[in-house]
């Protein structure tokens, strides 16, 4: 078996999944590469199409994209994104097979279309899994032909196959994570190793890995409302102009740290009381894993939104469409050691950690799940 996983950078979460994978078939001496689907497009299409991405992230407009592509999505129409990332259809077959790659995970729509062209066009000896990085099916999933889909929660079934994808193919294992998120230390011992006082409480804020979202305004009015016995940490991402302005505002007070790239997400999680964040999949089943308290900031409208449904649905996060609303149901959370505890169980229950471990015992066991 040589195992080839093809993401791309629009948005940290698709990459974050195809890493998971990665360390599972490293762990067990597989071969394993990463790589960048659009690096296989013409480099204008594909910084083009990164930009485009991340302009309609931060204006706002991907709802409306997300709620056009659901109209004119189908299982038998091609949508204008399947018939781009064909383009490159040919490139990948050549990389595929002069490497001699026989298994593909697609953890991203792009890649999933490129696949689904190219085996339809040339006809490789490949097996071809695909990874669902959000709680809900994405539009134009369904115009993808993977062998099978890696769903977050069997109580999505209804909706992939209301998509028209076949039940045989769906199987609901969950979104990989690392295992540095899996089994961490107690809440004493990762504050110890971060420096962070036992005796404060302790609330983490993600802005996501571009730093999206009114974090500046949330920073604010949570500093206001909490005393001296809280601790407030802020991991900005990638976004340097939003860590240095938050940095020369809080200058005078120790309350507030602002953190830069940092691959210790995973120990701040478990060493805080409660975590703020946006609404990503990935980020959020990771904070599941680490068993977090877990507030959801304002979504970007689309799968986001449904992210939230489903994690507010079954008690494992708290959110409003209010930015007020939200820090007073955070802080309501902070405050309540009983809230808490009822959050952790919820998403014990809900949650599935060790996703990645199982998604490669039923990719290795050749399409069935061991038992």
């Amino acid at each position: 078996m040589k195992v080839l996983i093809l993401s791309t950078g629009t948005g940290e979460g698709h990459n974050s999944a195809a890493k998971a994978m990665k360390e599972q078939f490293d762990k067990n001496g597989i071969p394993c590469v990463i790589a960048d689907a659009l690096d296989f497009a013409s480099e204008k299409a594909a910084g083009y199409g990164r930009k485009i991405y991340i302009w309609s992230t931060e204006k706002g407009v991907f709802g409306g994209a997300y709620k056009v592509g659901k109209a004119i999505s189908s299982s038998r129409h091609k949508s204008p994104v399947y018939y781009a990332n064909k383009l490159y259809a040919g490139k990948l077959y050549d990389y595929i097979t002069q490497n001699g790659f026989d298994t593909v995970i697609l953890p991203h729509l792009f890649p999933a279309e490129a696949v689904t062209y190219m085996v339809k066009k040339h006809h490789p000896k490949l097996k071809s899994y695909f990874i669902a990085t959000d709680y809900t099916c994405i539009p134009f999933t369904e115009e993808t032909n993977p062998d099978y889909f890696f769903i977050p929660h069997e109580d999505l079934l209804p909706e992939f196959e209301k998509r028209g994808i076949p039940e045989k193919k769906l199987i609901p294992l969950g979104i990989p994570v690392s295992e540095r998120f899996v089994n961490l230390p107690s809440r004493e011992e990762c504050r110890r190793r971060l420096c962070i006082s036992q005796d404060r409480k302790c609330i983490l804020m993600m802005a996501g890995s571009m730093g999206y979202g009114n974090v500046d305004s949330m920073v604010e009015k949570l500093f206001r409302q909490t005393k001296e016995d809280t601790c407030i940490f802020v991991m900005g991402g990638t976004n340097e102009k939003l860590k240095t302005a938050l940095r020369q505002k809080y200058t005078g007070t120790e309350r507030i740290v602002i953190l830069d790239f940092t691959d210790k997400a995973q120990e701040y999680m478990a060493a805080a009381d409660i975590l703020f964040t946006k609404p990503g999949g990935l980020t959020s089943t990771e904070a599941v894993a680490a068993g977090v308290p877990l507030v959801h900031t304002h979504p970007i409208p689309g799968c986001e939104e449904r992210n939230v449904a489903f994690f507010t649905a079954r008690g494992m996060s708290v959110s409003d469409k209010d930015e007020d609303e939200v820090i007073r149901k955070g802080l309501a959370l902070l405050e309540s050691d009983s809230m808490r505890a009822k959050m952790r169980k919820a998403q014990r229950l809900h949650g599935k950690p060790d996703a990645a471990r199982r998604i490669f015992e039923f990719i290795v066991a050749g399409g069935e799940e061991p038992r």
